[in-house]
């Protein structure tokens, strides 16, 4: 059978009914099992976005098991939280994965010569474009797909995310092993498999972003509500 990565970019990932066949034939299965399937038909234009949060870090133990050269990214917005690049040491040490640090065009101290100390502060929409959208922009324009760890039960705004999807924003495919998986079935595949992981996550921070706009979360708020607390905006972009 012909490879998507043998074929034309878009040939075949924009076609709305193979991408409904795929989903069909991918609704209800393990994780393992769907990484399994978009390695062997993506490989080699497909990365996994990896955020080092809990979700990611399971994609990661996931992903190298079944091939260990898989490509992995992580986008270095300069702004990340100390335990962030310290779970990355603990990860590296562990899987010595094919990992590539994206970084902005623009360091923080340039973006604040620009910009103004602080964008995030005021126009969040703008950091994120600069620090996270266009550096990722960047990375998938040589994918025909990419893998996240996005999961239903995250918030409102993913709770219609299917295990492949086709990602108009960068034109390319999705794919989403977790997004039926609670937050139950992540941590047991954490514990059981021994997977390193943010220590925010033990403070209150279901969801891990840049430190100056991430918060914990209170008891009874959304699992997002910790990111950009104060303003009307819970995705970064990449994902809405």
């Amino acid at each position: 059978m012909e490879r998507q990565g043998e074929r034309e970019r878009g040939e075949l990932t924009m076609d709305p009914g193979v991408v409904a066949a795929w989903q069909e034939s991918l609704e209800g299965r393990e994780p393992v099992d769907i990484l399994a399937w978009a390695l062997d038909r993506f490989y080699p234009r497909i990365a996994l976005a990896c955020s080092f949060g809990v979700e990611d870090v399971v994609l990661v133990d996931m992903a190298t098991r079944l091939r260990p050269d898989v490509q992995i990214f992580y986008l270095d917005t300069g702004l990340l939280f100390p335990e962030t690049y310290e779970v990355r040491d603990r990860v590296v040490e562990r899987y010595r994965p094919n990992l590539r640090r994206v970084r902005p065009a623009l360091t923080v101290s340039e973006q604040a010569a620009e910009y103004g100390e602080a964008l995030w502060s005021r126009d969040p929409n703008t950091c994120c474009r600069i620090r996270k959208v266009e550096p990722l922009q960047e990375v998938l324009a040589d994918l025909d797909a990419w893998i996240t760890g996005i999961r239903r039960e995250q918030a409102p705004t993913r709770a219609g995310a299917r295990e492949v999807e086709v990602d108009r924003k960068f034109g390319l495919i999705k794919v989403n092993p977790l997004a039926a998986w609670t937050s139950r079935e992540v941590w047991a595949y954490v514990h059981e498999h021994q997977v390193p992981y943010n220590v925010l996550h033990d403070r209150g921070y279901p969801s891990i972003g840049c430190a100056p706009c991430t918060r914990p979360v209170r008891p009874g708020e959304d699992p997002r509500a910790g990111r950009w607390s104060g303003f009307d905006k819970t995705e970064c972009g990449l994902h809405g």
